[in-house]
């Protein structure tokens, strides 16, 4: 599986998925550095299976 990691997930992450056997890239080595988000994610489609990303803003209370 192709996976690309969000400036915002830690770059450690890319390589436990890498080592776990999958195609990983950061948003930086792919060169989508300073990509909005709609930008971001129409390229993420055309090149990548899953896009990884997180929010600071999450709140588990609401699920």
């Amino acid at each position: 599986m192709k996976l690309l990691f969000d400036e915002c997930v830690p770059r450690k992450v890319k390589f436990l998925f890498a080592d776990g056997g999958h195609e990983c890239e950061t948003v930086r080595d792919a060169g989508f550095s300073g990509k909005e988000n709609g930008e971001l994610l129409a390229l993420a489609e055309e090149h990548f299976d899953v896009l990884v990303t997180i929010t600071r803003t999450f709140d588990i209370s609401r699920i």
